[in-house]
């Protein structure tokens, strides 16, 4: 199966907890910007070649090959080229982001100049979500501490090559984390995702080449340059290598962030590491990668936590946001507050995403107030269907996929608030 998954230490995360970490004197002193100067003294190419062979895949959801992606970045035009980094971290059951940002802020920018240097780009842009009001701060605070160094600016560490980084702050729209409607609001319009292509390796930031990558994905960047891509290589599956930072949340004992490498098996990471379901109930559902992933019951949670295993249960690993539900929770409640967010976070652009997020909202409801059919059931099939796969994002896949997952594996929900007209789960949380 090509699964190895040994236990690791969390390199990510190894040097968080303590307080001096966050300035510049306390990242050198473990060895930081280390793998920056080792990045500078090779080719552009080799740095993406290493990067290639790492098998690094994104960490902001589509798990798209990182050093392919550093490919596209055009070598051969005269026009300026820019990096953004994706700090809108706006997935509900997601938070890893704040952790990078908060605690380890100089990781980040050295992933950032490791792969200015690797795709030739000459600023980068950090858009953060207008919510981390404290994680942009922290992020300022070490981009000024970067450049009085000289690390960034016009000869970052000393040598031939300039780079500048700015930070822009969100103003609190779920879509602008999609990488085109996050360039649109960048650039001061409103936040709507562009068709493609042109994808933004042609026409990005400001009409130029950009590559957009998120917090954790540039995070890693340093590790693989430092140690090596067979050293990355040694940590996962052999199709997702590296660890990863699941975020725990709901009904668990420990909820938190926990460093583990790609593959560990779900149900270790909730009832080994985040301690169980508290009170001695029983789980009976698990979001695994953020809430526009697709639900899994009881019986699914041996599987590994990688998108190749995921995927063989009809879901994926998304943000790695765990999201976990006990015996207690009607999911028919649950998927009111899910197709709500999606209705109100839809940016209206494509008829079948600002219509369909309504209208799977507005039937669920009428389902938990005992006022729905079971046809009702079966036009929520039917709408989450003609909206997957049809729009310019993939915004009305991520708002259809809860509720074929929820109705796949719990229609029985569904159908006793048919039958008996009410929600029949007193012990659920109320809306």
């Amino acid at each position: 199966m090509g699964l190895k998954v040994p236990y690791v230490t969390s390199y990510l995360t190894e040097h968080c907890a303590e307080d001096d970490y966050v300035s510049l004197a306390g990242y050198e002193a473990k060895g930081g910007y280390r793998a920056a100067k080792k990045a500078l003294g090779m080719a552009p190419q080799e740095v993406i070649n290493l990067v290639k062979e790492s098998g690094l895949q994104g960490r902001g959801g589509a798990g798209f090959s990182t050093g392919m992606k550093w490919s596209f970045m055009p070598q051969d035009s005269d026009r300026p080229k820019y990096l953004v980094c994706n700090a809108d971290e706006s997935e509900p059951g997601s938070f890893k982001d704040r952790l990078l940002l908060e605690r380890t802020p100089h990781k980040m920018l050295e992933g950032i100049l490791i792969a200015a240097w690797a795709t030739g780009a000459e600023k980068t842009f950090i858009y953060v979500r207008g919510e981390y009001a404290f994680p942009a701060d922290v992020v300022q605070r070490a981009i000024d501490e970067a450049y009085e160094k000289g690390i960034l600016g016009p000869r970052c560490m000393g040598k031939s090559f300039a780079h500048d980084v700015v930070l822009m702050r969100g103003a609190g729209a779920y879509i602008c984390g999609e990488e085109t409607g996050l360039l649109e609001s960048l650039e001061g319009k409103k936040g709507q995702p562009r068709k493609k292509p042109p994808f933004p390796a042609q026409y990005g930031a400001f009409g130029m080449p950009s590559t957009v990558n998120n917090v954790e994905t540039f995070c890693h960047v340093p590790h693989i340059v430092d140690q090596g891509a067979d050293w990355f290589r040694g940590f996962g599956t052999e199709k997702s290598p590296g660890t990863t930072l699941f975020g725990v949340s709901g009904h668990v004992v420990r909820p938190g962030l926990y460093e583990l490498p790609l593959g560990t098996p779900l149900d270790e990471i909730i009832f080994e590491h985040a301690g169980g379901i508290p009170g001695g109930r029983k789980v009976k559902g698990v979001i695994p990668g953020g809430m526009s992933m697709p639900v899994l019951p009881a019986g699914q949670l041996d599987v590994p936590m990688a998108n190749e295993y995921l995927r063989e249960r009809q879901s994926m690993l998304g943000t790695g946001g765990i999201m976990v539900m006990d015996e207690t929770t009607c999911m028919v409640r649950a998927s009111c507050i899910i197709t709500y967010f999606f209705r109100d976070e839809s940016c209206g652009q494509c008829t079948q995403c600002r219509e369909g997020t309504g209208w799977l909202n507005k039937i669920v409801n009428r389902l938990e107030r005992g006022a729905g059919s079971e046809k009702d059931i079966d036009i929520l099939v039917d709408v989450a269907g003609k909206m997957e796969g049809q729009t310019i994002c993939a915004f009305a896949d991520a708002a259809a996929w809860p509720v074929q997952g929820m109705i796949r594996h719990f229609r029985g929900d569904f159908e006793e608030h048919v039958r008996q007209q009410k929600c029949p789960f007193s012990g659920s949380f109320e809306l």
